[in-house]
C-alpha cells in the first residue's frame, strides 16, 4: 500500500490534498444549511406549542357557550329533561377543568416564557429590551377564576330550583348568562394577549435566523476563501519542498545500499560462525556422551568376554585330559554363540544412539525412554539406583528417536551423578500423559534438588557444576537446543516435594518435557 502511493506523482498527490480540503468545505456547507434547517424547523415546532394554550382557551370557551348556555336555555323552554340537562352540564364543568388545568400547566413551563433564540437575542444583540410584563395575564386569569366559581355555583342554584319545581328560573339565568359572557370576554383577551405574545416572538425568531443565517453564510465563505488560499500555500510549500528532499533521498538511498551491502556480508559471516560454534558444541556434546557410552559398552562386554573366556579355557582342559566330548563341544559352542550375539545386540544399541536422524518416525515412548535407561544400566546398577517408568504402552510418538533419546539420556546422567552423592532410597521416576496433542512427560530424582542460584542457569552452554575433566557443560543446552527448535516442543526444570505412597522427598529434581504430538502426523507402524 505505502509502494503505492510512493509511485503516485507529486501533482497527483497535490490534486489528490486539495480535492480532499475542497470536500471537506462543501460537506460543511451541507452542515451547516442542515444545521439552519434543524434550528429553524425547531422554532416552528416551538411556535405550534405556544399556540396550544390558545387552543385550550377556545375549547373552553366553546364549551361554556354550547355545552352550557345553550343547555341551559334547552332546559328552559323544555327541549331536553332535566336529567339529561345536568349530565351534559356535568359534563361541560369536567371538560372545562381539564382543559383549564392544562392551560394552566402550559403557561407555567419553561418553554411558554422562555426560548433559546429569545435568550440567545437577549444576551448577545438586544440585551437592554426587558422580559414582556405578564401582570395583565395575570389579572385576566384571576377574573376567569372568579368567574368560574360563581358560574359554578349559579349552577348549582338552578339545579336546585329545578329539583324542587320552581319555575321562576328567568332571573338565574340572565345572571349566568352575564356571567358567562363575561368569561368569555375574559378568555377571547386571554387568547388576544397568547397569540400577539406569540406571534411577536415568531417575528422576532424569524428575523433573528435571517441575521444568524447571514452571519453564517458570510463565515463559511470566508472559511473557504481561507482554505483555498491555504491549500495553495500549502502545496506550493510542498512542492518546494518536495523537489528540496528529493534530492537528499537520493542520496541517502544510496548511501543505506552500500551500507545494506555492507551488513548482509557481515551478517552472512556471524551466521556462518554461529553455526560453525553450534556444530562444535554438538560434536563435544556428542563425545560426551561417546565417552560415557564407550564405558558402558566397556563394562556391558566385560562380563561375556570373562565367560567367553572361560569356556574357551574349559573346553581347552578338557581337551587336554581326553574328556571333550561331542555334547560337550556343542552346549559350549551355543553358550558362546549367545554371549556374542548379545555382545554383537548392545553394539548395535548404542550404535544406532549415535546414529543421526534425519526424518521423523513413528515410535512407542515406553521403548524410547527403555532403551534410554539400558544404555545407562551399568551406572544405574553401580549406585543401586532404582528405575520407576509410569508409561502407557499405547502412547505413540511421530518424532526424532534418537535425538529424544539423547534428552533423556542427559537428563538421566545428570541424576546419576547427583544419586551417586546422597544417601537413603535412590529413584528416578518417569511418568507421561497424553493430553490434547501434547505429550506430557515428568522425569524426577530423588537426587537432593538443585541449589536455587544455580537453576536459572542449568540450560546455559558450558555451565557446570562438574569438574572440567567430567563435564562439558553442554548436555543440558544440547537437549534445550532438541526439544525446543528441533521437535517444536519445551522442557522447564523445577525443585519439588514429592510423595511416593507415604514417603515423603522434600528435595527433588523434576523436569517437564512438553511434546506436540498432532494425530494427523501418526504413522502407526
Amino acid at each position: 500500500m505505502l509502494q503505492t502511493i510512493d509511485q503516485i506523482s507529486f501533482a497527483y498527490k497535490s490534486a489528490f490534498l486539495l480535492f480532499i480540503i475542497m470536500g471537506g468545505m462543501i460537506s460543511i456547507i451541507v452542515l451547516s444549511q442542515l444545521s439552519n434547517y434543524i434550528i429553524k424547523n425547531d422554532f416552528e415546532l416551538l411556535f405550534e406549542k405556544r399556540t396550544k394554550s390558545i387552543i385550550k382557551l377556545e375549547t373552553i370557551k366553546d364549551i361554556y357557550i354550547v355545552n352550557i348556555k345553550d343547555t341551559l336555555q334547552d332546559i328552559y323552554h323544555n327541549d331536553i329533561s332535566q336529567k339529561q340537562a345536568k349530565e351534559v352540564i356535568l359534563l361541560a364543568k369536567q371538560l372545562i377543568k381539564k382543559e383549564w388545568s392544562n392551560y394552566l400547566n402550559i403557561i407555567s413551563s419553561k418553554d411558554y416564557h422562555t426560548s433559546f433564540i429569545n435568550n440567545f437575542i437577549k444576551k448577545n444583540f438586544i440585551a437592554n429590551e426587558q422580559i414582556p410584563n405578564t401582570l395583565l395575564q395575570k389579572r385576566i386569569i384571576e377574573n376567569i377564576k372568579r368567574r368560574k366559581n360563581k358560574i359554578d355555583t349559579l349552577l348549582n342554584k338552578i339545579f336546585n330550583q329545578l329539583k324542587n319545581n320552581y319555575k321562576n328560573t328567568s332571573t338565574l339565568l340572565d345572571e349566568i348568562n352575564y356571567e358567562i359572557d363575561s368569561i368569555t370576554i375574559y378568555l377571547t383577551n386571554l387568547t388576544n394577549y397568547d397569540l400577539n405574545l406569540a406571534i411577536q416572538e415568531k417575528r422576532d425568531t424569524d428575523k433573528e435566523i435571517r441575521i444568524l443565517s447571514l452571519i453564517l453564510n458570510a463565515s463559511i465563505v470566508l472559511v473557504f476563501v481561507f482554505s483555498a488560499l491555504l491549500s495553495f500555500l500549502i502545496i506550493s510549500n510542498f512542492k518546494k519542498l518536495h523537489f528540496a528532499l528529493k534530492g537528499d533521498i537520493l542520496e541517502k538511498t544510496e548511501a543505506l545500499q552500500r551500507l545494506n551491502k555492507s551488513l548482509e556480508l557481515r551478517i552472512k559471516k556471524e551466521v556462518a560462525n554461529t553455526k560453525k560454534k553450534e556444530l562444535i558444541m554438538f560434536q563435544q556434546a556428542r563425545l560426551a556422551s561417546m565417552g560415557e557410552m564407550i564405558a558402558n559398552i566397556a563394562h556391558q562386554w566385560r562380563q561375556p568376554l570373562g565367560s567367553i573366556m572361560i569356556i574357551v579355557q574349559g573346553l581347552q582342559a578338557k581337551m587336554e585330559l581326553g574328556k571333550l566330548s561331542p555334547d560337550i563341544l556343542k552346549e559350549k559352542v551355543e553358550d558362546a554363540l549367545l554371549l556374542g550375539e548379545n555382545m554383537s545386540d548392545t553394539l548395535e544399541n548404542f550404535q544406532n544412539f549415535f546414529r543421526p536422524t534425519t526424518a521423523k518416525e513413528s515410535f512407542l515412548l515406553k521403548e524410547c525412554i527403555e532403551h534410554s535407561f539400558r544404555l545407562s544400566k551399568y551406572i544405574l546398577d553401580k549406585h543401586h539406583i532404582q528405575i520407576r517408568i509410569k508409561v502407557s504402552d499405547k502412547i505413540r510418538l511421530h518424532s526424532y528417536y534418537n535425538e529424544l533419546s539423547h534428552v533423556f539420556l542427559n537428563i538421566i546422567s545428570n541424576a546419576e551423578d547427583a544419586l551417586a552423592t546422597v544417601s537413603g532410597e535412590k529413584f528416578i521416576e518417569i511418568i507421561a500423559k497424553e493430553l490434547k496433542e501434547k505429550i506430557y512427560i515428568y522425569i524426577v530424582d530423588s537426587g537432593g534438588g538443585i541449589k536455587e542460584e544455580i537453576l536459572p542457569h542449568i540450560f546455559e552452554p558450558y555451565f557446570t557444576t562438574k569438574y572440567k575433566s567430567s563435564g562439558t557443560g553442554l548436555g543440558l543446552y544440547m537437549s534445550q537446543q532438541i526439544i525446543e527448535k528441533h521437535i517444536g516442543g519445551t522442557i522447564r526444570c523445577k525443585n519439588v516435594c514429592y510423595t511416593i505412597g507415604d514417603k515423603k522427598f522434600k528435595h527433588c529434581t523434576l523436569f517437564t518435557i512438553i511434546i506436540p504430538n498432532k494425530k494427523s502426523e501418526q504413522h502407526v507402524n
